[in-house]
Parts: structure tokens; sequence; C-alpha cells
């Protein structure tokens, strides 16, 4: 049994992103939700602005995220107003509907920092050790890591 590897030419970047390429869909949807984004952002209120982001865009309905459901309510009252606004761009004269989602954004953790400390005894078991070895890159480890060690003086 073997294994034949599929001969093809590749292909350039621009071929796969524009309208013929495989990418050119998926470019062309990224580009209609940022400019609704954009255009979304521009006609609310600052406050709310924020809060509020374009998620897709699937058979005629906008799905908006936003990140409390506090927004989502007024999100809700405001549904006609958002729709109206969003019709003014002619990429999106056919949506019918708006879906509203609650999805919070955790801001992302720092990994929190451990101050590890190595003991002057631990350090000097680490010296001997170094000492004792033959192979000169372990040696070296163990010096390396054996100076870490604060200075017992």
């Amino acid at each position: 049994m073997s294994i034949k590897a599929k001969r093809f030419r590749a292909q350039s970047i621009h071929h796969l992103i524009d309208g013929s390429g495989e990418l050119g869909s998926v470019v062309r949807m990224a580009t209609l939700l940022q400019r609704a984004q954009q255009h979304l952002r521009a006609g609310l209120p600052a406050e709310i602005a924020e809060h509020v982001y374009v998620g897709g865009y699937r058979e005629g309905a906008l799905t908006l995220i936003t990140d409390g459901a506090v927004w989502l309510t007024w999100l809700r009252y405001e549904r006609q107003r958002l729709l109206t606004l969003l019709r003014q761009l002619p990429e999106f004269e056919a949506v019918l509907a708006l879906n509203l989602k609650v999805r919070p954004v955790q801001p992302l953790k720092a990994p929190t920092f451990q101050a590890r400390a190595l003991s002057p005894e631990a350090a000097h078991h680490l010296k001997a050790c170094a000492d004792d070895t033959t192979d000169p890159k372990l040696k070296k480890a163990l010096a390396r890591l054996a100076s870490h060690a604060p200075d017992d003086t």
C-alpha cells in the first residue's frame, strides 16, 4: 500500500481571497460585518456603542452580541430603530430580523507570577552535583540553576 502525493500548483494569496477564490466569500462576509459594526457604533449612543458587537449574518437575520443583560434589554427596546439604521447600508437593506445574544467578555487573566526561591543548601547540592558531572552541557545547566540562589554572605 503506498501513499501518493497529490501534485498541484500553489495558488497565490490574491487568487484565494479575491471573488473567485475559496476564501473570497469569507473575506467578503467579514468586510460586510465590519461595515455594519462601524455603522452601528456610529449611530448608537456612546455609553452602549462599546458594548455591542456584530456577530454574524445568516438568512436575513443579523446577530448582535452584547456583554451584559442590561444592554440586551436596551437593544430589544430599540430593535426597530436598529433595523432602520442598518437598512441605510445597501448591503443590509434585506435585513429582516435581529438575533440578540449576551456573551460576557471576560478579560484575559495575566498569569500570576510565582516567585520561587532556591535555598542556599539546595544551591550547594546543585553545585556539588555539577562538580561531579562529566557532561559539559549538564554541568553548565546545573551551575546556572545553582546561581539563582541568594548569596549567603
